[in-house]
């Protein structure tokens, strides 16, 4: 068995080389095999240099000319995913790979086919102190799109906008994938709870980044993911 690992870039120099070293060093249970797919979605900076300097022989290098977006870049990984298994990674350091075995672990037991690593059961929002949140408004917001995903979807949800989507390669027969951008997440959620996939959670606990720090996703995507849930509740 394998999994194929997909992994979006834009803009992660300072990151990319970690992440990959970390994700090709990660046991995986059951002997499974990992394939790494590594896009590179039109960097400005030299996450382009970093990548196609990597002496690995094992990853799956893709170049984008410009930035298309991380929708965009998932599907051009899913076009060469071959695993049995995919899971998307985000290229900077908030989410750890060391959690892919526990993710798996419903799959290879059967009592899932789809596995998301929520963030947000035992995320509190504090709003002073030493460990307060970070990027508070982005928790509220990830916490109203998943309401609105269970309202319209029918599920229960804690968190639809995590990166951690681990899925049997089979679950995407019959589905289209056309986002661009971040409204990626709402879509491929949405598809997979109208096919009527029970949509299993794994708790896990991630290290946010600030803007300061590099985090990308704005208010403006978050608009967007509320007109992407309505839009795929009601058509293709």
């Amino acid at each position: 068995m394998k999994l194929s690992i997909i992994i979006p870039v834009y803009n992660e120099e300072k990151t990319i080389k970690q992440i990959i070293d970390r994700v090709r060093n990660v046991k995986l249970p059951n002997g499974i095999k990992k394939e790494i797919i590594v896009i590179d979605d039109g960097s400005i900076d030299n996450s382009k240099f970093k990548i196609k300097n990597l002496k690995f022989g094992d990853i799956k290098k893709v170049f984008h000319e410009r930035n298309l977006g991380k929708g965009a870049a998932i599907r051009s990984g899913l076009k060469l995913a071959t695993g049995d298994f995919i899971i998307i990674q985000d290229a900077d350091l908030e989410y750890d790979p060391t959690y892919y075995s526990l993710l798996l672990k419903p799959i290879l037991e059967n009592q899932a086919r789809i596995v998301y690593g929520t963030r947000l059961i035992n995320y509190p929002l504090k709003l002073w102190g030493e460990d307060k949140t970070v990027l508070p408004t982005h928790l509220i917001a990830n916490r109203l799109l998943t309401g609105l995903t269970n309202l319209l979807y029918r599920s229960n949800l804690t968190d639809m906008e995590t990166c951690y989507k681990v899925f049997k390669t089979s679950c995407l027969k019959g589905i289209n994938l056309n986002s661009n951008k971040f409204d990626f997440e709402p879509e491929i959620t949405a598809k997979f709870l109208k096919k009527g996939f029970r949509i299993f959670e794994i708790p896990i606990k991630v290290k946010p980044r600030s803007y300061r720090q590099g985090k990308k996703i704005s208010w403006i995507d978050g608009l967007k993911a509320v007109f992407a849930l309505f839009k795929f509740r009601f058509s293709d």
